[in-house]
């Protein structure tokens, strides 16, 4: 069975070897066992069910909540010669016909399913008379309250389990915590499943975070250092979405936004512009990007905070995805944090939903305001654990200076107090300013004994304190009272002078450490060759209305341009390259490497 699976791997996919630990789940998959693969975007998922599908004789069933992302994977499976197909609302009915006279033969090996297509009962009923070996769950955190993108329809998927007794259950997610793992196995009713947890550290990928003061100049200031690579901004409002977009092209960039309010059709062209390369970057809500396969992304902005780490460290796992260096940039603010927070205020969950909700939130602002290893706190967040830095984070490769801030502590929480614990960080720091603001001085705050005592440091500079000394426990938020800054059981030490603060001052975009792209792989590229082999692609792609990652990766032309192979055997030893591919493009690439 072995010598299959690497034959398998290497005939179809182009691969010599798996990644780890790709070998140890297919074969426990194939032993009929059930599994829960905890593996980051881009780390090889897919093949842990396509494998099995193909050297067994039964048929594998896929549930994605993406149909971007199934239509994505067909596209690439039949471009690899596998018979797969997928069955959604937007699949017309004659190839409806098509796809059921292929199940009826045994000749498909995988079917992709929406939630919504597979818990219908017609559809359990027609599936229950074929031979199904696997049914494999992509983004299975959907099903658990806990996780990034709870979908109520997910929670009817344990109903497989009666319909398909003897199939084995292989649930795959990028993002999920201890408590959502555990909920997973739950909630799918999984039979003692083994959990591959894969390391959550993307070391290709560099996090910044930033302050959120000018944001889009700071961004501007980003965009000069990628001006030829493709990248996604993120933004919480559609409006910001179209805002973004349009400082960009004024400042003569290749910008486009992507929202849910737009016509679906005008979806679809921006997305596959994207997808072609015939646009750099995309100014989107998080609706964008989980069905988007792309891997030459260099970079993920951040324009507002995410809602929780998982969405975060779902959404920069769209750069990257090659193995090839990336960034990652994230801008806070505390306008985002309380906009986020009257989000999930606002929401129809209950009162145990929402608390998880506001301890998810709280993670996340500590992770963008942390001045230690980012990636520590990713990893500890997923229950991974570390001490030494990662190397590849803003806090690691420009290390912040802290400084004794205890007299800066003392002021604040001073003014906190006088103020009768009442205020905001804004008006907290209008009074250590000295503001002559109308609310400062209709209530009485120019009276008290701090007022103004901070005059000498600039807001954003207090700003960054406050937010620091929040994050240390020395300065408490109280959200029933409209995020009013308080006293905690720290304070009184830190006022009495019983305990000394350390801050760090804050460090703007354009000083922090910037990283030289290099390529991972170490080869010597042909400019002239990739550039050949990537306008022939572009040809091929549009002859086929597919994406030109789909005809090849750019990882797979960067080989081609290095080696040069001469014959068909040379051909197949690039990675990327397998029978399929070679029967296909085979003779092209190697009349253009002999010219």
């Amino acid at each position: 069975m072995k010598e299959t699976l690497y034959k398998v791997l290497k005939s179809t996919f182009g691969y010599d070897t798996f990644r780890h630990p790709q070998e140890e789940i297919i074969t426990d998959v194939l032993e009929g066992n059930d599994a829960l693969v905890i593996m980051p975007t881009g780390g090889g998922k897919s093949i842990c069910y396509q494998i099995p599908a193909l050297v067994s004789d039964g048929l594998t069933l896929v549930v994605s909540p993406l149909i971007a992302l199934m239509n994505d994977q067909v596209i690439n499976l039949q471009e690899l010669g596998v018979n797969a197909a997928t069955i959604h609302s937007n699949v017309p009915q004659d190839q409806m016909q098509q796809i059921e006279e292929n199940l009826n033969s045994g000749k498909t090996k995988l079917l992709y399913l929406s939630p919504e297509k597979i818990n219908s009962e017609l559809t359990q009923r027609y599936l229950s008379t074929l031979n199904v070996g696997l049914i494999a769950i992509d983004e299975a955190h959907c099903v658990s309250v806990w996780g990034n993108d709870f979908r109520p329809e997910y929670t009817q998927l344990a109903k497989l389990r009666t319909v398909f007794p003897d199939s084995s259950f292989l649930a795959l997610t990028a993002t999920a915590d201890t408590a959502t793992q555990e909920d997973i196995c739950n909630q799918l009713n999984l039979k003692n499943p083994k959990k591959y947890l894969s390391s959550f550290e993307r070391k290709n990928i560099t996090t910044y975070s930033h302050s959120a003061q000018k944001r889009l100049d700071q961004i501007a200031h980003i965009l000069r250092e990628h001006t030829e690579d493709a990248g996604i901004i993120y933004c919480l409002s559609r409006k910001d979405t179209e805002k973004v977009a349009s400082k960009l092209n004024m400042m003569g960039l290749n910008a486009k936004h992507y929202h849910a309010g737009m016509d679906a059709e005008d979806r679809y062209r921006v997305q596959r512009e994207f997808q072609s390369d015939e646009i750099n970057i995309i100014c989107a809500t998080v609706a964008f990007g989980m069905g988007i396969d792309k891997p030459n992304i260099r970079f993920v902005i951040h324009y507002s905070m995410p809602k929780n780490m998982e969405a975060y460290y779902q959404e920069i796992g769209r750069a990257g995805r090659d193995g090839e260096d990336s960034v990652a940039h994230l801008f806070a603010s505390w306008g985002d944090f309380l906009m986020l927070k009257r989000f999930i205020d606002g929401s129809e969950g209950n009162q145990e939903f929402k608390r998880i909700q506001y301890e998810k939130l709280e993670r996340m602002w500590e992770f963008a305001s942390t001045t230690d290893c980012r990636t520590n706190g990713i990893l500890s967040y997923f229950g991974e654990y570390r001490t030494d830095g990662c190397g590849h984070c803003d806090n690691c490769l420009n290390p912040p200076e802290k400084k004794d801030g205890s007299i800066n502590a003392q002021k604040a929480l001073s003014a906190i107090y006088r103020c009768g614990q009442s205020i905001g960080i804004e008006t907290v720091i209008d009074v250590l300013r000295g503001s002559y603001k109308a609310e400062i001085r209709n209530r009485g705050f120019d009276q008290i004994k701090t007022y103004g005592a901070g005059r000498d440091i600039d807001r954003l500079t207090w700003k960054n304190y406050i937010i620091q000394m929040i994050n240390k426990g020395i300065i408490g938020v109280d959200y029933t009272k409209g995020s009013c800054l308080t006293w905690t059981p720290l304070s009184t030490a830190v006022l009495k002078g019983e305990k000394k603060i350390k801050l760090a001052d804050f460090v703007p975009s354009e000083k922090k450490v910037k990283v030289k792209k290099v390529s991972s792989s170490n080869i010597i590229v042909d400019d002239s060759l990739f550039g050949r082999l990537k306008v022939w692609r572009l040809e091929q792609a549009r002859q086929k209305s597919v994406p030109p990652y789909v005809i090849f990766k750019n990882s797979v032309l960067e080989e081609i341009s290095s080696v040069k192979p001469t014959n068909d055997m040379e051909l197949l030893q690039i990675n990327g390259i397998g029978d399929a591919k070679l029967r296909q493009y085979g003779a092209d690439i190697l009349r253009i490497v002999g010219e």
